[in-house]
Parts: C-alpha cells; structure tokens; sequence
C-alpha cells in the first residue's frame, strides 16, 4: 500500500490510497459532505442498502472478481429495499468475499472504495460533489500521467461500470429469450437513445445526420458535467427498469433528472472552471 494522497473537495479533504496499481478513495471522508464525522458510517449504510447499490457492487465484483460469492450477492438484493434490511461495508466485505470495498484503522483510517464504487458514492452526496470530486481525482491522474509517461482517460474510467449496470437490467427485463443478435442490439440501442434523449434533446442518429464530419458519437463530444449526469442516469435507467416502469415514464423522469443536475451544476460554472 502507497502513501495516502489527499483531494480537497468543497473544503473536505480526501484520502486516496493506492493498492496494486488501483485506485481506493475513502468514502467516509466522502460522507462528511452530506452529515458530520460522527455520523459518516450512518451514510454509508444507509448508501449500501439500496437495490440501485447493491446492483452496482455486483456488477463491479463480478466483472472484476472472480471470487465473488455470487449467492450470497443475490441474497442481499432479494432483502434490499425492506424496512429491516441492513447492511455495513465489513458484513458485504465478510459475507460476499467483496474487493471493491474495505475498512482500515488508524491513520487515514476509514472505508476506502474503489474509485469506480466511490464515484457512484459521490451521486449519494449531490451531483455537484461528485463532479469536484472527479474534477480533483482528474487533476491527481493527469499529474501522475505527466510524470509518468502514461495515458488516463477520464471517460472511460467513469461510464464503464455503468454502462454494465444499464445493459445488464435491460437483459433481465427487457430482452425476451431466444431472441436474435439483431434484435437485441437494437433493443440496446432504443435504450441508449432514452438517455440521449433525455439529455441531450436528441438520438445517436440525429446527432450523426447533423455531424456527419466529426468521428465518434455523441457521448464522445459532452461536457464533463453531461458525463457526470450521464452516469448517474444510467444508474438510476436501471433501477427503473427493474421496478416496471414504461419506457415513455422512464424518458420523462430522467430528462426532468437530467435538467435538475444540470442547472445545478452549471449554476456552479465559475466555480467549476477553477478546476479546470
């Protein structure tokens, strides 16, 4: 384990450690943002114990995790979202065999998550916390990258588990059995476009008809503010999914999310180009 690094987040300062080439951002610092100390490791349980999480934490330890314990993963989401349901990072680390996710003593003592995890935490805060999170850890990355030679991508690091999250609710509840290839990309795709949609006003499509000169899609041209919002609807996409709801009420919630996050965020714009 490396020396612990510190991000200054909306004046909460943030350790982050490194463990075989991974980065861990501590959680309970994070938590501190929405209540004081003392009741750090009440937010963290209370974040935990969703379905919207506990979707996130198994789809993160089974991507990356080949011994996770992926029974007793669906045991705890069959209780999440009942009033007696409670869970603590040490009993998910304990019980399901999780990496993504541990608790240390001492100095910079505290619960420590996997950077992927801890953005997703960071949505538990307020949109806006998380995008100066980002924004920092943005800032320690490309300063290692400069000193070291290496490339770090700020995309691909925040929309990869998310993107699994999506796609894994559209398989279990929107997909019929024995369907093709064919139809199934296209049912993906119809669900992609309910975000871009949402929040950009527009399709894939639409986007390539009137860009047909630049490479790429869409997404490849948002804003680190439209990237933040994108991964939290991406999330929040999939719990709606799971709970039934039709897809024109799904488009509705999220473009009203969508506009919500944004203003907030970009009411921040002079603070946020500081960042920059």
């Amino acid at each position: 384990m490396t020396k612990n690094k510190i991000l200054n987040v909306q004046t909460i300062a943030v350790s982050v450690t490194a463990i075989n080439g991974e980065d861990f951002i501590c959680i309970t610092d994070m938590a501190q943002a929405k209540s004081d100390a003392s009741r750090a490791a009440d937010v963290i349980k209370n974040w935990i114990r969703t379905r919207t999480t506990l979707e996130f934490l198994g789809t993160w330890e089974k991507i990356y995790n080949p011994n996770f314990k992926v029974v007793e993963f669906d045991h705890f989401k069959s209780q999440a979202g009942l009033p007696s349901f409670v869970l603590s990072p040490t009993q998910w680390v304990e019980k399901t065999n999780a990496i993504g996710i541990f608790s240390k003593a001492g100095r910079y003592g505290g619960t420590y998550a996997h950077k992927d995890i801890a953005f997703e935490f960071g949505s538990a805060i307020s949109a806006e916390f998380k995008l100066y999170l980002i924004k920092e850890f943005q800032r320690l990355k490309e300063s290692e990258s400069d000193r070291l030679k290496i490339e770090w991508n700020f995309q691909r690091t925040l929309a990869k588990v998310n993107y699994h999250i999506h796609t894994d609710a559209i398989k279990e509840n929107l997909i019929p059995s024995e369907i093709s290839k064919k139809q199934a990309s296209f049912i993906y795709a119809n669900e992609a476009d309910v975000l871009n949609v949402a929040l950009f006003g527009k399709t894939a499509k639409q986007w390539r008809d009137k860009n047909s000169d630049q490479k790429g899609n869409i997404r490849d041209y948002a804003t680190i503010e439209q990237l933040v919002v994108l991964s939290n609807m991406e999330s929040t996409n999939a719990l709606l999914i799971h709970q039934g709801i039709d897809q024109s009420e799904r488009l509705i919630q999220l473009n009203q999310m969508a506009i919500t996050q944004m203003q907030s965020l970009l009411s921040h714009k002079q603070s946020v180009k500081k960042l920059k």
